[in-house]
């Protein structure tokens, strides 16, 4: 692997730093059954939904932002079904003291369930830059939000990571010029991993940090 220097590490949220699928899946379900649409299996919601933004699934499904607010309201509630992966807070911690680099949140989640979410699990304090799909015009899979938290960071894409799990990720990514880790065994990216904690431990780290 040819050698890069590293400033930051940006990061999604749902499927990277938390377990998030059911908390989703039961929320979108809940609002599809208020418009009378007809419910998605858990493959359907993965495959058609998960990694996207919610306004570009619910256009798919001509809804558009009465029925966004309703998911993330729905979502609010089921706050309890979410978990956070194991060691996340300990590679945050890593990343930030130990190889001395800045940190941020890259998610098309909107900003009020991000704030529930860092408030419950006591995350916020891990971040230099949090970016939400409430604060760009474009979420993933456009790169505005990876270029934004850079700018953000004052860091040069290209000098930054970004950790994601899904293709929406990767194309982010790639489109902003990261070097882009996929977490998961259906994850994309220029290097994959199965667990966050090999951030720290795969030969690799030692090369990009």
């Amino acid at each position: 692997m040819t050698e890069r220097k590293i400033d930051a590490v940006l990061f999604d949220l749902d499927g990277v730093l938390i377990n998030s699928f059911e908390c989703w899946y039961q929320a979108f379900s809940k609002m599809l059954r208020a418009y009378g649409k007809e419910e998605l299996s858990r493959e359907e919601f993965e495959e058609k939904c998960w990694g996207p933004d919610l306004r570009h699934n619910l256009a798919a499904l001509n809804l558009g932002e009465d029925a966004a607010r309703r998911c993330v309201r729905e979502q609010l509630n089921l706050i309890e079904l979410i978990e956070l992966f194991p060691d996340v807070r300990a590679v945050l911690h890593r990343i930030k003291e130990e190889y001395k680099l800045k940190v941020g949140l890259v998610t098309n989640t909107p900003r009020e369930n991000v704030n529930r979410i860092f408030e419950h699990f006591k995350l916020s304090n891990h971040f230099d830059v949090i970016l939400t799909g409430d604060d760009v015009k474009r979420g993933k899979p456009d790169a505005e939000i990876v270029v934004k938290a850079c700018e953000r960071l004052n860091v040069k894409p290209e000098h930054a990571i970004l950790v994601g799990d899904t293709e929406t990720d990767y194309q982010a990514g790639k489109a902003a010029g990261c070097f882009v880790v996929g977490v998961g065994a259906k994850s994309a990216g220029d290097m994959q991993i199965e667990k966050l904690d090999e951030l720290c431990t795969k030969p690799f780290s030692l090369k990009l940090f």
